[in-house]
C-alpha cells in the first residue's frame, strides 16, 4: 500500500512538473467545468420549472426521459471529450518539447471535431444504456452496469490522445484504444491509476480541513465569517479538481506517447508510466 501511494505520489510530481511549465493547461478544465455547468442548468431549469421530474419521479422515466436523458450525456460529452482533446493536444506539444498555447490546444480539438462528436455519440448512447440497465434490474442492474462502465473506462482511457494524433474515427479509436493497452500492458490492471489515487488522498484532507473551518466559523455565530469559510472551502475544493483533471490530462498523454510510440521523456521516468499498469 505505502509503496503504491509513492508511486502515485511521483506520479503526481512528474505530471505537477509539466503543469508548472505550462501554466495554461489548467485553462482546459476550467472551461470544461464552466461549459458542463452551463449544459446541466440549460436542460434542467426548463424541465424542472415544466414539472418533468415529478413525473418521472411518479411514472418512472419512460422512453421520453431516456431521450432527453440522452441528449444531455451527448452534450456534456462533447464539451467534456472537446476540452479534454485541447488539454491533452497542449500536453503532447509540451512532451515533445514544444511550448503549447491555449489556441494550439483548441485548435487542435477543432481540427478533429468530427471524430470527437461521434466518440461523444458512442459515449452518450453507452451512459443511457447503462442507465437503463440500472433501472430496469435493480440491484442486479447496479452490479452489471457497474461492472460494464469499468470495462468501457478501461478501454476507452486512451480514446482522447488517438483522436488527437492519428487520423481515424471514433470506433476505430475505440479499438485503437483497447488494443494500446493490451499490448503495452497486459489484460490485467494492477490498482487504481496513480493521479487518482494521489489527487483523492489530498481531497480528503482538503475536505476534511474545510469541514473543521465551516465548523470553527459556525462557532462564532456570526454569518459572514460562516458564509466565507464555506467560500474558501468551495474555492480550494474547487481550485483543487481543476489541477487534479489538468494532471489526469497531463498523464494520459504521457501514457499515450510510451504506448503508442515506446516515449517516456518529458519529464516522466520511464518506471512511472512502465508501472501504471502490470501483466496479469
Amino acid at each position: 500500500m505505502m509503496e503504491r501511494f509513492a508511486n502515485s505520489w511521483r506520479l503526481v510530481k512528474a505530471s505537477w512538473g509539466v503543469l508548472r511549465s505550462d501554466r495554461e493547461l489548467v485553462v482546459f478544465p476550467i472551461v470544461s467545468g464552466i461549459a458542463s455547468l452551463i449544459a446541466v442548468l440549460l436542460f434542467a431549469l426548463p424541465l424542472w420549472a415544466s414539472g418533468y421530474f415529478d413525473d418521472i419521479n411518479d411514472e418512472g422515466a419512460g422512453v421520453a426521459g431516456y431521450v432527453v436523458l440522452f441528449f444531455l450525456y451527448l452534450v456534456l460529452a462533447i464539451v467534456v471529450n472537446f476540452c479534454n482533446a485541447a488539454l491533452v493536444g497542449a500536453a503532447l506539444i509540451r512532451l515533445r518539447g514544444g511550448d503549447p498555447t491555449v489556441s494550439d490546444g483548441f485548435g487542435l480539438a477543432r481540427a478533429h471535431m468530427v471524430p470527437i462528436f461521434g466518440y461523444s455519440v458512442i459515449g452518450a448512447t453507452v451512459g443511457v444504456i447503462l442507465q437503463v440497465i440500472r433501472d430496469k434490474s435493480g440491484w442486479l442492474g447496479d452490479l452489471v452496469a457497474g461492472a460494464i462502465g469499468v470495462a468501457w473506462g478501461l478501454a476507452t482511457y486512451l480514446v482522447v490522445p488517438v483522436l488527437v494524433v492519428e487520423d481515424v474515427g471514433p470506433i476505430e479509436a475505440v479499438k485503437r484504444s483497447g488494443a494500446l493497452l493490451r499490448k503495452t500492458w497486459g489484460e490485467q490492471i494492477a490498482g487504481n491509476f496513480g493521479i487518482g489515487a494521489a489527487i483523492g488522498l489530498i481531497s480528503v484532507g482538503v475536505i476534511a480541513a474545510g469541514a473543521g473551518l465551516i465548523a470553527l466559523a459556525a462557532a462564532t455565530g456570526v454569518t459572514a465569517v460562516i458564509v466565507l469559510a464555506v467560500i474558501v472551502t468551495v474555492i480550494a475544493v474547487t481550485v483543487l479538481a481543476v489541477i487534479g483533471s489538468a494532471l489526469k490530462g497531463i498523464y494520459t498523454a504521457a501514457l499515450y506517447r510510451y504506448a503508442a510510440e515506446g516515449d517516456v521523456s518529458g519529464g516522466f521516468a520511464p518506471e512511472l508510466v512502465q508501472n501504471a499498469f502490470t501483466r496479469k
